[in-house]
Order: C-alpha cells, then sequence, then structure tokens
C-alpha cells in the first residue's frame, strides 16, 4: 500500500506524499512501484480533494502535515526564544556571523525575521549540536554523489510532483468565496472566543508580535483592531472595523496563494542542479472539467511512475532563472547599503535614487586626480579613471 502525505511540510509548501524504492530523477524512471507522490500548490487549489481521489482510486493513506507544524522546535526552551526574539537584527546577525561567517554573509541584518529563523531553527542549532558550521554540513552535502547547488542528493530518488494552478482571476474569486464561506461557518465568533480565552492575556504579558506561532497565522492580525475595541465603540464604528478586517482577510489570502505560486516556480522551476524533479502542471481553473482536466491525467502520471514507465503528460519546462549568486553579498557605499544577490545589485546599481546619490558625491569627490566610484575600493597607485556603474562593490564583512 502506497503512503500518501497531503500538504507536505518537507518541500515547505502543500504536497503529497508516495514512498518507492528505487527510481531516478528527471524523466529516468526506476523500476515499477509506488514512487513519491507530492501535490503541490497554492491554497484554494484542490490539493486536498485531489488527494482523497488518487487515495481511493489507487489505494493508500493520506497524512496531514502543515508546513508550520513541520518546523522544527525552535529553540528548544521558551526562555531562549523570548530572549533571541528581543534582541536586535543586527545583534542576531553578529552573533551567526561569529559561529558560521558563510551563512550570515546570506542573510541581511536588517531581516530581523530571516535571521530569527535561521539562528534559532537552522545554523545556530546545527552548530550547537555537531560543533559544524551549518553552512560546512550543507557543502558537504552537495558534494554527495546526486548533489547539487540546492544541496545533497534527493532523500527519495523518485518523486512524483504534480502542481495544481490556476488562472489568476479564477483563484482570487474562489479565495473570495472560500473566505465568505468561512464567515457564514461560524468565524468570527470562532475568533471572538479564542480573544477572550487566550489573546487578551497575551496582550497583557507580552508584546503583539504577530511573527511567530499561531499569531502570524492568516485571521488573527487582520482582526485585531476589531476584537479589541469591540464594546468599547459604537456600533457603527465596530462595523466598519469588521468590513476592514474582512477585506484584509480576502487581500491577506490571495496575497498568500500568489506567494505560494511564486514560490513554487522559484524552488522546482527555476533553479538550477540535477537534483530538481520535474513538475507536472495540473490546470485547475475549471471545476466544472476537474475530472477531465484534473483526476484523470494524475492517474495516469501516478500509475505510469507506479510501472516504470514515462508519463504521457509531459512536464512543465524550466524557466530561465536570474543568474549570478544569489547569496553574494555587497555593500554599497553610495547609498549606505547592504546589496545580497548578484542580480540585485546589478538591479541597485540601475537604480534612480543610486545614479541620484552617485553623481552627487562625484560632484563633491571630483578634484585634480578626476572622480572615483564609491562603490570600488581603489588599491594603492592605481591609475585614477572613471569606473563604469556596472562595477561590484565590496563584500560584506
Amino acid at each position: 500500500m502506497p503512503g500518501w502525505v497531503e500538504a507536505a511540510a518537507l518541500l515547505a509548501r502543500a504536497g503529497l506524499f508516495w514512498r518507492r524504492r528505487g527510481g531516478g530523477v528527471g524523466g529516468v524512471m526506476g523500476p515499477p512501484g509506488p514512487p513519491l507522490v507530492v501535490i503541490l500548490g497554492a491554497t484554494g487549489t484542490g490539493k486536498s480533494r485531489l488527494a482523497l481521489q488518487l487515495a481511493l482510486r489507487l489505494g493508500g493513506e493520506i497524512v496531514s502535515v502543515d508546513s508550520m507544524q513541520g518546523e522544527s522546535k525552535i529553540p528548544n526552551s521558551m526562555e531562549e526564544k523570548i530572549s533571541l526574539v528581543k534582541l536586535d537584527s543586527k545583534e542576531l546577525h553578529h552573533r551567526l556571523s561569529l559561529v558560521d561567517p558563510l551563512m550570515a554573509a546570506r542573510l541581511h541584518p536588517h531581516h530581523k525575521r530571516a535571521v530569527v529563523r535561521s539562528v534559532c531553527s537552522r545554523s545556530l542549532q546545527v552548530f550547537e549540536q555537531t560543533g559544524i558550521p551549518h553552512s560546512k554540513h550543507l557543502q558537504e552535502q552537495q558534494q554527495e554523489e546526486g548533489g547539487g547547488p540546492l544541496g545533497g542528493p534527493l532523500r527519495y530518488p523518485n518523486p512524483c510532483i504534480l502542481w495544481l494552478h490556476a488562472e489568476k482571476a479564477v483563484l482570487d474569486d474562489r479565495l473570495d468565496q472560500r473566505v465568505d464561506a468561512m464567515l457564514a461557518a461560524g468565524l468570527i465568533e470562532e475568533l471572538r472566543s479564542f480573544h477572550r480565552r487566550y489573546y487578551q492575556e497575551w496582550v497583557t504579558e507580552a508584546s503583539q508580535d504577530y511573527q511567530h506561532g499561531i499569531f502570524q497565522s492568516i485571521g488573527f492580525k487582520e482582526f485585531h483592531s476589531f476584537l479589541t475595541t469591540e464594546g468599547r465603540c459604537s456600533e457603527e464604528a465596530s462595523q466598519q472595523l469588521l468590513e476592514e478586517g474582512i477585506k484584509a482577510l480576502k487581500i491577506a489570502t490571495k496575497r498568500y496563494a500568489r506567494n505560494q505560486n511564486k514560490w513554487v516556480r522559484n524552488r522546482f522551476l527555476r533553479r538550477p542542479g540535477p537534483n530538481v524533479p520535474p513538475v507536472y502542471g495540473l490546470d485547475v481553473s475549471k471545476l466544472s472539467q476537474w475530472d477531465e482536466k484534473v483526476l484523470e491525467p494524475a492517474v495516469q502520471i501516478v500509475e505510469s511512475f507506479c510501472q516504470g514507465r514515462l508519463p504521457p503528460v509531459e512536464p512543465l519546462s524550466l524557466e530561465p532563472g536570474p543568474e549570478g549568486d544569489k547569496h553574494s553579498c555587497r555593500t554599497c557605499e553610495v547609498c549606505d547599503r547592504i546589496i545580497i544577490g548578484d542580480a540585485e545589485w546589478k538591479a541597485h546599481l540601475r537604480s534612480r535614487s543610486h545614479g541620484a546619490l552617485l553623481r552627487r558625491k562625484r560632484g563633491v569627490a571630483t578634484g585634480p586626480a578626476g572622480p572615483h566610484h564609491p562603490c570600488r575600493p581603489r588599491s594603492q597607485g592605481e591609475e585614477e579613471k572613471e569606473v563604469p556603474a556596472e562595477a561590484s562593490g565590496p563584500p560584506c564583512m
């Protein structure tokens, strides 16, 4: 019996697992047997529906794993977590740079949430448990047989990945209807109940932080003003805050779906390396044609993997991604900014704000020796000449 996991945390977005023994990657099929099946897709695309239908049709077990539930406990003690969260982002970045400067260089010190997550759940935790920098572990994995720029070889060598996607306007309308259905099913009363039991105590004892735990879930911060002022303002004002919360919830849900689709494209279709498996797209825009456009093609694809033959459906083509190192770090001395990534650096050098500051500083710095590009340190004895805007800046320290 194949094993299924719907909403797969291992791939950081919703999915469905089905394990198999042996196999291949990139269209090279392994021996017949149950593969690892993953169903990807934004919220509201019907992942659970397809998972249930495939499991009933082909046999299997569905295990739901939310991506947040699958995250490691960060850190081991609540006291340590609170102390780290209260630290300034620059201090967090400094702590990481002391034990693993290579990993620290991948993170912008002003991205507090990214730094906190890396410090708590990955880099510092790996270093504390093994005594080896996280970056060293990653380098060793990349050098293993089957590894690549993204990391080590695939844990399951024959993954079957199905991506459910829909037209933007269709999905937006579907998500609005989904929010309306949640409201009709008692969402507001559920939020009121939670607020009475937990939220008021949380607000009293801690700062209002919507970046951690259950409070980062969509639906809490959108109704914060409504819940905290209900009964202490006029009925008209309370109703207006409720309507604003509903509008904000719909906007946040659609933004979340777009970010999920963007993640799938960037992670699977725009990333280099031999360990990136093929992705089979299924258009779920027309629910009236679900069986024809979604279910039957999915069954054919999975059965092909089980039988060790190529599916009749072609996988999605890889999309060209940004060239260069996405983790490179440079400091623009003109703008006093840290830029992460080669593509971002090139875009910054072409920006109007950078050009305006550069012209202003060039006007001040120009003298008998001629202008000097402040984005690049000049070596001793270097001939003084104008440096083009494409020159790279000094690395971050």
